[in-house]
């Protein structure tokens, strides 16, 4: 199993993000990681997280989202956690907008492996006392030290 802190990055790690919408948001994260991950392609990112999001919500509710997908090129497993500025619609269960999200990219042919590092973010991020923590980081770097040290 990976740990949050084997897919995170500071780089893909962002503290006050803003939140416009749910595709400004995706433009956003496509921008993040295909900045960092040179070999990724940001049209092939945005697109399969759009598709994806078409499938169903990736919003889990109490405010909390965890956009994934498969994606070619991608060398391995990858994660990007957002704390965005201002909430946003997500159309989750409960209705809550959403301001916390963890980001699970994985390569195409990983299809275990996407499900297992999913439920172990999940788990992660149904601790409401972790997610309280990451809500009070005061900038990016903070936020990548609570979720590597305490999202194990």
């Amino acid at each position: 199993m990976q740990a949050i802190s084997d897919i995170l990055s500071p780089a893909r790690t962002v503290c006050g993000a803003p939140g416009v919408s749910k595709k400004r948001l995706f433009e956003t994260i496509a921008k993040i990681i295909s900045e960092d991950q040179p070999s990724l392609n940001y049209d092939e990112i945005f697109d399969q997280l759009i598709a994806r999001e078409k499938l169903g919500s990736t919003g889990l509710g109490q405010g909390i989202a965890i956009p994934h997908s498969r994606v070619g090129n991608c060398p391995q497993p990858l994660g990007t956690l957002i704390v965005l500025s201002d909430p946003i619609d997500f159309d989750a269960p409960d209705d809550t907008p959403v301001d916390l999200l963890f980001v699970l990219l994985v390569p195409e042919e990983a299809h275990q492996q996407h499900l297992d590092i999913l439920a172990h973010v999940a788990r992660a991020f149904s601790q409401a006392d972790f997610c309280i923590k990451l809500r009070g980081a005061s900038d990016s770097l903070d936020l990548f030290k609570i979720a590597t040290t305490q999202g194990a």
